[in-house]
């Protein structure tokens, strides 16, 4: 070690770093010193407040707190003396008086270390104990059990930066409080639970663990070690199962998440029990057209379908599809896979569709989130992955956020742009919505929906007039920078300003702050991607870094956050229409002749359609029958009347998925599979973070894994599969993809996650890559100039306003899960559209009245919510709610490049329900 000391610990001579405590050379050296205001955990200080981890140093008149005393050179430290072990002991005792009779949790450090110090209750007087707040619909919060050790505090604040919780009062009349003394329900508390995980006593708790009384259920039988099936962060966790069902869930210290967890990673996992879950195969009856299929109850699939075996059902659903198949071609079909499945079922799924069905007709919701993103990747720099993982925040000096609200849709990557900004970081936050990080941030520029491009190449006509480009980096590593300078000169800030709607020195500043860090890295999401110009807005984005020579540096990078748990996976996997598995072309002959030899099947030498393609050749009828596999298009896809219509004129359609959802009720046959907690698989994250999912639980009833069910319906269409078990695909895999060269079964097992690019089994992966070039021909990336493109719809007289859709914090995609999940649904249970406080007034409305939103396309009735940080002109509605489904409104108009569909920008209408009944 460098800059070491040396000091004698319980009469031994130790060696210590200088930054280390003492409580920490004890620990290492096997010494157990009991602490409770301190959390050896990734990102938590100690604070030495609670004195429960006292030590006795020679020559010293009063006792130090081990886990803030840094060691000296000749110190000697007494860990077990008596005056140490005395103080230690009157801590307990006095921290035990104050508990309640019964143990909210028996099992927290507080009763267990007071047990190890010979503490069994306490000898002095209690306080007054505070009332129990159940107001929280998931943390049972219990201030009669709480110690004023402050790891709540410092959890809200330092470690996830929400600034919820506080201590507020003065001597014994301290407390915690949430946010001005509101109980936890009322306050703006975003239910992420670290402070439940880091309390040392039971005051806060998850309310799975305990009674109606607050009294603590008993431990977990077991756990088991997973991922969380929600964004792409790719949290690391730990299911903890009691009597065969998830009883409670801990973030666990992964390289992505460092033990953090959200809402929905923490509390959004018992929609696996709900009663809603499809436990056999279904058929659709004879007297149900799929005409009537909507509405139809889930939880009463029978109005609709007849129960069968699975059999029967196999052999139905593959019939269709060979039928199909053999008198209409390969192209007369389709596939959908999922991105919230494993890269196993993925890559299966693309395989069955090509080598079963015969046709390259297979996507996912890739398309519906980032695929133009890909597409400007992929053309300018050889690549469709980011060049950084999001924990190089911290390692930046600026930081552009656009186009993303990643406190809603990344939460606790947002944790570590917080923890960034905190530690000195500057933050750039560009969105038409104004978002929780605006706080954080130090420049937030709120510029007009649509005008993307306008804003970014003011930007860089900032940054080439002024000369701030890094030259020797556009000289090496890049062509085409004189053209592009040439199309940015009329670009102007002073021209761009009424476009974008922000004012041209502001324009400027947001330039040159990018331009002059040492490190900057850019984040987007799809208010970037969902554009019929959302491929040029990418394009301007690696243009902006490229230029500046801000790629291949530790703190610098481009990163679009990925949406789903593996639509990073999915992607690499060849769940793509036009790339086999690892981005290779379906049209390349060498590529065919490859595939051709080693499925020993011909494959289709041309791309196939794409997922808005393959609704409207649906409602051509030249697709004639459709696979699904966990995708929900009923409520994704855009314009949903035309969606629906097109699903229900299908001759056959398979749905395998967890629940009847909305496309399902569509379905001649449904197969019941297996939620995420019940499957083993790897999962690849937004970081190129290659992670394994541990089965914790059997599938419910005669539910199926989804690899079986693939694979069963492969055989009856003519393939001769015969895995038995899931890493025989996975080692198949990384015979076709070099991206998973380095990484294998056995390896992840023992490392628990391993990122890509890795050289061989024994390197570590490149958090950091394209610092020596890019994997294009001649190894450089390209600058591609972007235009104005307007969006396909303007508001007019008839539709004045412009309606944008995403997620909400609470709710995941189509709420086919977090609706099912208690305590997600308790928390945002209601469809709502929130609007800017003078629009509603404008319309006559206050918050909470009954509004109709119509486009083009359709109708909606949902709750106004008024909401600050929406500009005038502009409304959002999550697209998560069955009864209100936002992409009835939104636009099928498609992006020529990525073939995304405009889903951030309709022309929009709203009126009160009492105008629109009136009518």
């Amino acid at each position: 070690m460098t800059d070491t000391v040396t000091f004698e610990l319980d009469g031994e001579p130790v060696t210590a770093a200088a930054d280390e405590t003492l409580w920490q050379v004890a620990q290492r050296h096997g010494t157990e010193i009991p602490h409770l205001c301190y959390r050896p955990a990734d990102s938590y200080r100690p604070d030495g407040n609670c004195r429960a981890c006292m030590v006795e140093i020679e020559g010293e008149r009063t006792l130090a707190a081990s886990c803030v005393r840094r060691p000296r050179d000749g110190m000697v430290v007494h860990t077990q003396s008596e005056s140490a072990r005395t103080a230690r002991r009157l801590v307990f005792d006095l921290l035990m008086s104050d508990q309640p009779d019964t143990a909210h949790d028996p099992h927290a450090p507080l009763a267990t270390q007071a047990a190890a110090e010979g503490v069994d209750g306490g000898r002095f007087a209690a306080r007054p104990r505070p009332a129990p707040d159940a107001s929280h619909p998931a943390i049972a919060v219990n201030m009669d059990a709480c110690i004023l050790c402050g790891l709540c505090v410092r959890a809200c604040r330092e470690v996830q930066v929400n600034d919820v919780i506080g201590l507020a009062g003065r001597g014994a009349d301290a407390h915690i409080v949430f946010d001005l003394g509101d109980d936890m329900g009322a306050s703006t508390c975003v239910g992420c639970g670290e402070c439940v995980q880091a309390c040392p006593t039971g005051a806060l708790l998850p309310k799975t663990v305990v009674d109606d009384q607050g009294v603590f259920k008993g431990p977990a039988d077991r756990a088991v070690d997973s991922v969380c099936p929600y964004c792409g962060v790719g949290c690391q966790l730990t299911y903890h199962v009691r009597d065969d069902k998830l009883y409670y869930v801990e973030g666990r210290p992964g390289p992505a998440n460092r033990a953090r967890l959200c809402v929905k990673g923490r509390f959004g996992f018992d929609y696996i029990h709900s009663p809603e879950r499809l436990t056999k195969p279904l058929i659709r009856r004879d007297d149900a057209p799929k005409s009537a299929s909507l509405p139809i109850d889930p939880a009463n699939p029978y109005s609709h379908f007849r129960e069968a075996s699975w059999e029967e059902a196999l052999e139905v659903a593959a019939a269709g599809l060979k039928r199909i198949r053999d008198r209409d071609g390969g192209d007369a079909l389709a596939g959908f896979g999922s991105a919230k499945g494993s890269n196993e079922e993925a890559y299966l799924v693309q395989k069955l569709v090509r080598t079963g069905f015969g046709t390259n007709n297979v996507d996912h919701c890739t398309r519906l989130c980032h695929a133009s993103s890909v597409a400007a990747l992929m053309e300018t720099m050889g690549s469709g992955a980011v060049t950084a993982s999001f924990g190089q925040a911290v390692n930046a000096d600026v930081i552009v956020v656009i186009g993303a609200n990643p406190t809603v849709n990344h939460p606790v990557a947002a944790t570590f742009f917080k923890n960034a900004v905190k530690a000195g970081t500057t933050l750039i936050v560009m969105d038409p919505r104004g978002q929780a990080l605006t706080r954080h941030a130090d420049m937030m520029l709120q510029f007009r929906a649509g005008t993307d491009v306008a804003l970014l190449n003011a930007m860089m006509h900032v940054i080439v007039t002024e000369d701030l480009v890094d030259h020797d980096y556009i000289a090496g590593q890049t062509h085409g920078f004189e053209a592009m300078r040439a199309h940015l000169a009329s670009f102007t800030p002073e021209r761009m300003a009424p476009i974008c709607g922000i004012d041209a020195a502001v324009i400027r500043q947001a330039a040159r702050t990018f331009a002059g860090a040492e490190r900057a890295m850019i984040f987007w999401g799809m208010g970037i991607s969902q554009h019929v110009h959302g491929t040029d807005n990418a394009r301007c984005l690696i243009a902006l870094a490229l230029m500046c020579g801000q790629v291949g540096r530790p703190g610098t990078g481009l990163h679009p956050l990925r949406g789903q748990n593996n639509v990073q996976g999915a992607s690499d996997a060849g769940l793509i229409p036009m790339f086999y598995p690892d981005y290779k072309s379906v049209e390349a002959i060498e590529q065919i002749d490859r595939y051709r030899r080693f499925w020993d099947h011909e494959p289709a030498t041309h791309k196939g359609l794409t997922v808005v393609e393959i609704t409207d050749a649906m409602a051509a009828g030249t697709i004639k029958g459709l696979y699904i596999m966990g995708e929900n298009p009923a409520m994704s896809d855009p314009d949903q009347g035309h969606t629906r219509a097109a699903l229900a004129r299908l001759e056959h359609l398979v749905v395998q998925d967890l629940f009847l959802t909305e496309t399902a009720a569509f379905a001649d046959v449904v197969l019941p599979a297996s939620a995420f907690p019940e499957k083993d698989g790897t999962f690849t994250n937004t970081d190129r973070r290659v992670q394994r999912g541990r089965q914790a639980l059997d599938p419910p009833g005669e539910a199926r894994q989804d690899w079986i069910i693939i694979q069963e319906l492969a055989r009856r269409l003519g393939l001769d599969w015969d895995y038995r078990e899931v890493r025989e695909i996975f080692d198949e895999m990384r015979q076709v993809m070099p991206s998973l060269t380095g990484i294998t079964w056995d390896r992840l097992a023992a490392e628990g996650a391993v990122t890509y690019p890795c050289a061989d089994e024994h390197s570590a992966g490149a958090e950091v890559i394209f610092g020596d070039g890019f994997p294009t021909a001649d190894g450089r990336a390209k600058f591609v100039p972007a235009t104005i493109i307007p969006p396909d719809e303007e508001p007019d007289a008839d539709f004045p306003l412009v309606l944008s859709t995403g997620r909400v914090l609470e709710h995941w995609h189509t709420g086919a899960m977090t609706r099912r999940a208690g305590a997600l649904d308790a928390l945002e249970p209601e469809a709502f559209v929130e609007i800017n406080p003078d629009d509603l007034s404008r319309l006559g409305l206050v918050a909470g009245d009954q509004v109709r939103v119509s486009t083009r396309r359709g109708s909606i009735e949902l709750m106004a919510r008024a909401d600050h940080h929406v500009p005038l002109g502009l409304v959002f509605i999550p697209f998560c709610f069955v009864e209100a489904p936002a992409n009835i409104l939104t636009n099928p108009a498609l992006d020529p490049f990525g073939k995304i569909p405009e889903l951030k920008f309709a022309a929009a209408r709203v009126e009160p329900c009492r105008a629109a009944a009136a009518e």
